[in-house]
């Protein structure tokens, strides 16, 4: 475990730095595994489930999936995508939990009461048949989590956000009639706040509160492959690079008992500055795409992400009679993913699209209430009609289904002699829906 002791001097405390990285897989880098990273940005994708991610490459999110497949889109291409999420995300106190921290349960983490809003546009430009420029826009990295304030946790996390949005301005070139490669900048704004409560255990004070936050720029590249093994069949091969978010974060403390106000200043630790180095995962996946017949198609992924370099860190004191840390640096491991879908030409101008993912667990036995999430199968459907030569629109959906999640942390004291308490219990049958609309427009 990585902590910050209080009574470090600025330059120790500005040397700590947890380590958040990720990575592989997917590309676009969203929700591969059950983690901060999500394939659903409002694209077809979402019905698909994630199947054929970077070779598909049928309009403009390519530039986020795969830019080398813009080298298969005619002229001038411009996706807008949006999308509505609803995640049951609730967690239920067990027997073991302290009695004297109640019994609120939080109510619905993710978003705002379990909604949550996302999107992106994509472009893709022709300088000519072989080169293709393209830029995207979108936030496919990280959520907000909002607990009420007296849940039965709140010495843990009341509330926490990281989220990343990504500027990527990319690049493909055709080098023969089977092999394209492309890249993007990821320019990434990163977001970041974390918020708990302090037990000051004085009588008529109640908590206080420590809070951190800061926003900074990170950067990254994206690669692509893509060939084509036949006119009907294609690879795609992707990579995206750790993109470091290097927030520093001072720890802001409100409500203080003047005991513990004295000890924390005594100790350095009222105006310490956080170094909090999150690194966003770099990942890798392989996908495929082979057109059956006029009618069917079928698609597939496999890929993997670094979790186990991920540091989330959980903020806190654990003893307020004896503050010794402010932070500390959650464990996780690396996950796989693998998806497998199915296109149908309906008619002329209808196409309907299947899919079933799963990606596996990043947490190893209990889950932290920083990041409710794990093991997760999806299952998505969706539908598209050409409008014109021109002009084409299409809605998807998908369920993630995340299981049931134990959680189970044990606190040095009781709440009663100044620790967090135990908190013990689960987050029974999360899941999360997903609605998509898309536009496509050839100029």
């Amino acid at each position: 475990m990585i902590s910050w002791p209080v009574w470090m001097g600025e330059g120790g405390r500005r040397a700590a730095k947890v380590a958040l990285c990720a990575g592989a897989l997917l590309v676009t880098g969203q929700a591969a595994a059950g983690g901060l990273i999500a394939y659903e940005v409002g694209t077809a994708d979402v019905g698909l489930a994630s199947a054929g991610y970077g070779a598909r490459a049928q309009d403009a999110s390519t530039v986020l999936s795969n830019p080398a497949g813009m080298t298969r889109l005619e002229g001038t291409q411009f996706l807008a995508a949006g999308q509505l999420l609803w995640d049951n995300t609730k967690f239920s106190p067990g027997a073991g939990t302290s009695p004297a921290l109640g019994g609120d349960n939080g109510g619905n983490t993710v978003g705002w009461d379990g909604w949550f809003p996302g999107g992106g546009g994509f472009l893709s430009y022709s300088v000519s048949p072989d080169l293709k420029l393209g830029f995207a826009l979108t936030g496919n990295f990280g959520a907000p989590l909002t607990y009420d304030n007296d849940w039965v946790g709140k010495y843990y996390v009341q509330k926490a956000t990281i989220l990343g949005i990504s500027f990527l301005p990319s690049i493909a070139y055709k080098v023969n009639d089977k092999l394209s490669l492309g890249a993007s900048v990821n320019a990434m704004y990163g977001i970041y706040s974390n918020q708990v409560a302090i037990n000051n255990v004085a009588p008529g004070v109640g908590d206080g509160r420590l809070k951190l936050e800061d926003n900074t720029w990170g950067w990254g590249v994206n690669l692509g492959l893509l060939y084509e093994i036949d006119q009907g069949t294609r690879l795609g091969l992707t990579w995206n690079s750790q993109i470091d978010l290097d927030f520093k974060a001072p720890a802001k403390f409100s409500n203080l008992a003047p005991g513990l106000n004295t000890v924390l200043a005594n100790r350095g630790a009222l105006d310490a500055n956080l170094k909090l180095g999150i690194k966003v995962p770099q990942q890798a996946m392989a996908s495929v795409f082979t057109q059956v017949n006029d009618r069917w198609a079928l698609l597939g992924s496999v890929g993997w992400q670094q979790w186990s370099k991920f540091g989330q860190v959980q903020v806190g004191i654990d003893d307020t009679n004896n503050p010794a840390s402010l932070t500390a640096d959650l464990k996780f491991k690396d996950t796989w993913h693998l998806a497998l879908g199915a296109q149908h030409r309906l008619s002329e101008p209808w196409l309907l699209n299947f899919g079933v993912a799963y990606d596996s667990a990043m947490q190893s036995g209990d889950v932290s209430p920083l990041l409710p999430v794990n093991s997760a199968w999806r299952f998505g459907v969706g539908g598209e009609q050409q409008l014109s030569k021109n002009a084409a629109w299409g809605i998807a959906t998908e369920y993630l289904y995340g299981g049931t999640l134990d959680t189970k942390l044990q606190s040095t004291l009781p709440v009663a002699l100044g620790g967090r308490g135990d908190v013990v219990g689960s987050y029974k049958n999360t899941g999360t829906i997903f609605v998509a609309a898309y536009y496509n427009w050839k100029f």
